[in-house]
């Protein structure tokens, strides 16, 4: 009986998709349903699964409910990790529990290269962020498989192509091409993981200014199969140059934004809805230009003026940190009195309280 009721359903899940497919007014949108359709197929495979294939919860009638939504049925704030790195820097998980905190009624997405997709097999003291990140109940860590995630993309034929030994700046242009086909495929909010969230973050089709007529992509907003990233999946790749830096980042946001505002000249645009895209001044996301990185790590600089500080920054729904400015310096958060101390403690307490205690000095002998 369970099994016939299984195949009744299958064959009416799959007549409502050809149904739905072939009402798509374009081949793109054929596309993104054949994903969606997967994804309903997959978690409804998930609830008839045993617990010894699936990880989730058993309910009385034996069938298993997944845990956490797929990015492509519930947009979300979405983080990434393209190093097999598997124990992130109090940077990262500071970036990421920030979000959660403040979108609690919103998912927060962290794609790990290098995560199997279980988090029970990863346990601490080893792998204590990842423990810490996955107590909070609305952020979910999903394995990112680039070859899957550039699949029915631009994408899917350069990374086929492309050799990581021969590209200088590999971790950084993979990057640059993951986020944009995660906002083209699921839409929601991509942040770097070096930008720590001040404030609740709304739905948008957003960009956001870094300096004077020049945009950044470590803060994006989109809905899915958005025009904007469509262009620029196809741009990454017709006039991809790995060896420039930026080329494929912020450099093809500014080229691609000029385009679909038609202007050579974004300032026009600030703080303005260009063609349904908002266009953020820098104080939304980079308050503190890259050049002036330092600033964050200044010791003695907080001293108990949270007023000064919330003052400052209460344009800000994040600040960008410029990790990639600090490189492999050793830097100093906790009893730092920093910018950057105050921001940990503030808005990412779990976090905080997890460094280790600043150490003393040996005796000279």
């Amino acid at each position: 009986m369970m099994k016939r009721y299984q195949a009744i359903t299958l064959f009416s899940l799959t007549l409502i998709f050809v149904i739905f497919l072939f009402t798509s007014p374009s081949i793109d949108n054929i596309f993104v349903r054949v994903n969606d359709f997967t994804i309903i197929l997959t978690n409804y495979s998930a609830k008839i699964t045993s617990i010894g294939q699936w990880s989730g919860q058993v309910t009385a009638e034996n069938t298993v409910i997944v845990k956490h939504p797929q990015p492509r049925i519930e947009p979300g704030i979405m983080f990434l990790q393209t190093s097999t790195e598997l124990n992130p820097s109090p940077l990262v998980t500071c970036s990421i529990e920030s979000a959660a905190r403040l979108n609690p009624n919103k998912p927060v997405y962290y794609f790990m290269r290098g995560f199997t997709g279980k988090v029970s097999a990863y346990r601490e003291p080893e792998y204590k962020s990842i423990r810490l990140l996955s107590s909070f109940k609305n952020v979910i860590i999903l394995p990112l498989n680039p070859k899957e995630l550039f699949s029915n993309t631009p994408l899917a034929g350069w990374y086929e192509k492309v050799d990581p030994s021969n590209e200088e700046h590999w971790l950084h242009v993979l990057a640059d091409g993951c986020r944009i086909a995660l906002l083209w495929k699921y839409g929601g909010i991509y942040l770097d993981t070096d930008i720590i969230s001040l404030k609740p973050l709304e739905f948008r089709n957003f960009l956001c200014e870094q300096s004077s007529n020049y945009a950044n992509n470590a803060a994006l907003g989109f809905n899915r199969s958005h025009s904007f990233t469509k262009m620029c999946l196809r741009d990454f790749v017709d006039k991809y140059n790995g060896a420039a830096w930026g080329h494929q980042g912020p450099d093809l946001m500014t080229r691609m934004l000029k385009k679909w505002c038609g202007t050579d000249n974004l300032n026009n645009f600030r703080n303005k809805d260009c063609k349904g895209i908002m266009y953020l001044s820098s104080n939304w996301f980079y308050p503190v230009p890259y050049l002036n990185w330092e600033r964050f790590f200044q010791k003695n600089t907080w001293n108990n003026n949270n007023d000064a500080i919330k003052k400052e920054f209460s344009k800000t729904s994040g600040v960008h940190i410029w990790k990639y400015m600090i490189g492999h310096q050793k830097i100093e958060i906790k009893a730092s009195r920093s910018l950057i101390e105050y921001f940990f403690s503030e808005y990412c307490p779990s976090t905080y309280k997890s460094l280790p205690s600043q150490k003393e000095k040996p005796a000279k002998k």
